[in-house]
């Protein structure tokens, strides 16, 4: 399922004419983005609720070169989740060759930033994510997940 597509800046390379690592992770992250403002727990649930996620583990293979002005997209191609945390696994994949350059999982846990303490999931979010999963499950993919028993089921 896509997300978001970018196109690589000039900024992102580096001195071996390749987008540097750290610019993949913000990549990523921008795009998961898009997903946790659907599940009411992004930027506007931090400033609005007190509420948010931080990664806690990730997991990031580069598998091919991305270069500037290359636009890529980045699919979420797995998504779960227990009452405090998420499990999600993206790729992002290069749109002129329509080549995987990049994946990467993650866990995440929902923060009360109030107290900077680990907290559970409200109802409304738990079955928003539900319905997210039910209407997108037969799209994911459950190979080669490497955090799959983290979750708390």
């Amino acid at each position: 399922m896509l997300l978001k597509s970018f196109l690589v800046k000039k900024e992102w390379v580096d001195y071996n004419s390749h987008m540097n690592m750290a610019y993949y992770v913000l990549v990523f992250d921008q795009a998961l983005e898009v997903a946790l403002e659907k599940f009411k727990m992004g930027e506007s649930a931090a400033k609005d609720l007190n509420r948010t996620t931080m990664v806690v583990e990730t997991n990031t293979k580069y598998l091919n070169e991305v270069r500037i002005g290359e636009e890529v997209n980045v699919h979420m191609t797995h998504f779960d989740h227990d009452k405090k945390r998420l499990h999600v696994k993206m790729e992002m994949i290069e749109k002129s060759k329509n080549q995987i350059s990049a994946s990467m999982e993650w866990i995440s846990l929902y923060i009360d930033l109030g107290k900077r303490k680990v907290t559970e999931f409200e109802d409304e979010k738990l079955e928003i994510m539900d319905k997210f999963i039910k209407d997108n499950k037969s799209k994911f993919l459950s190979n080669d997940l490497q955090f799959s028993s983290k979750l708390k089921k």
